[in-house]
This record gives C-alpha cells, sequence and structure tokens, in this order.
C-alpha cells in the first residue's frame, strides 16, 4: 500500500502542486484533475480550486461524480465523508485513485498548470450560479426564521397561561384578604421588561384579561 509521503509526492508532481497534507485533497479538485491526466477533456473550467467553504467542494464532487457515470468508473464517492478534510477518509481515497491511474493513465502527455489556468477561483461563479447559491441560502434561512417564529410562539402561549394562572389566584387570595409574595414576584418578573424595551403601540392599553 502507497504510503502518504508517497501519494503527495506523486501528486504534487503529477499536477504540479504545493500540497503538504492528504486533508488537503478534500476540497476534490486535486481528485477531479488526476481524472483528467486520464482523460483529458473534463471540466476544469467550473472546477473550483482555491475553495474554501463546503458548499464549494460539494460542487467539484458533484463534477467529480458526473465524470465517474459518464466514463462508466464503478466507485462510489463518499462525499460526506471527504469534505470534511479528514487524514484516513481522503487516504483511503487517494489510494484508490493512484491504483485507477496505475491501470488507465496512458503516458501522454499532459500540462496541469495549463488545464488549470481555464479553472475558475474560488468566489468567481457565474451570475447564474452565484443566484442559485443565494437562492439556496435565503430558501434556508428562511427555514431557520421559521422555526424560530414557532419556537417564539410557543413560549409565548407558555407565559400566557402562567400569567392567567398566576392573576387567578392572586385574585382568589386577594378575595379572601390574603397574599402571596412569591406570586406577586413571578408576576413582576412576567412584567419587566428590558432597558431600552418599547411596547409596540396598539398593545399598551390591554385589559385585565390581555396583560401581554
Amino acid at each position: 500500500m502507497t504510503s502518504r509521503a508517497d501519494l503527495l509526492a506523486w501528486l504534487n508532481d503529477l499536477l504540479q502542486l504545493n500540497y503538504t497534507k492528504v486533508e488537503q485533497c478534500g476540497t476534490g479538485a486535486a481528485y477531479i484533475q488526476v481524472i483528467d491526466t486520464i482523460y483529458g477533456d473534463l471540466p476544469l473550467a467550473r472546477v473550483k480550486f482555491n475553495a474554501k467553504h463546503e458548499y464549494e467542494y460539494v460542487a467539484n464532487y458533484k463534477i467529480l461524480q458526473n465524470t465517474f457515470k459518464s466514463k462508466k468508473i464503478d466507485k462510489p464517492v463518499p462525499v460526506e465523508s471527504l469534505i470534511k478534510c479528514k487524514m484516513q477518509d481522503n487516504l483511503e481515497f487517494l489510494q484508490w485513485l493512484k491504483r485507477y491511474w496505475d491501470a488507465n493513465y496512458g503516458g501522454q502527455g499532459y500540462d496541469p498548470v495549463a488545464r488549470r489556468k481555464g479553472g475558475r477561483r474560488a468566489g468567481s461563479a457565474q451570475p447564474n450560479e452565484a443566484i442559485q447559491t443565494l437562492t439556496a441560502q435565503v430558501k434556508e434561512m428562511s427555514g431557520h426564521l421559521e422555526g424560530l417564529e414557532k419556537e417564539r410562539d410557543f413560549y409565548f402561549e407558555k407565559l400566557r397561561e402562567i400569567e392567567i394562572l398566576v392573576q387567578n389566584q392572586m385574585e382568589a387570595l386577594e378575595a379572601q384578604g390574603q397574599d402571596d409574595p412569591v406570586l406577586k414576584e413571578i408576576q413582576k418578573i412576567l412584567y419587566s421588561t428590558e432597558e431600552g424595551f418599547e411596547v409596540p403601540e396598539g398593545e399598551g392599553g390591554v385589559d385585565e384579561e390581555e396583560t401581554f
């Protein structure tokens, strides 16, 4: 089995890179170009060679998966594991890739730097791709906001129930000429506001049954 050092030396020599650890392969860019050295027709212009974020890694692996499908390469790509940039997962995949390269590379000339020149740097996505990314982010944030609103309403209802319970109990005690300092303290907490907080217009004049 090829060692990490040998694999890195082979990869750096083949692609003229300066990788210092196997984990750097987790972006997917190097894996794509290794396959390109064999076939020479991969869409390197779409590869993000300087990817810094997981969504960019995922875009690279989509290219790799499509390539495997079109070239009928019967090897699952464990994207979820590889994008975490952990050493063991990427080492195992790189070892497999080296075996595949050894079995399929025809010895043809290859200029890795020239092939990469058409590659897009991370962050310079085409407009439609940028829109798709932003749309996905907005959708995710909207879902998160909806969850927060539901959580807010849930706790509001709980506080409202506590308020009514405290108010009813205090009224019952008052009718009996009694008092409960604990209930008063709870009510004080319920009605307290933080400094700078203002009750929105229309919510200040509440009756006894609408104190929130």
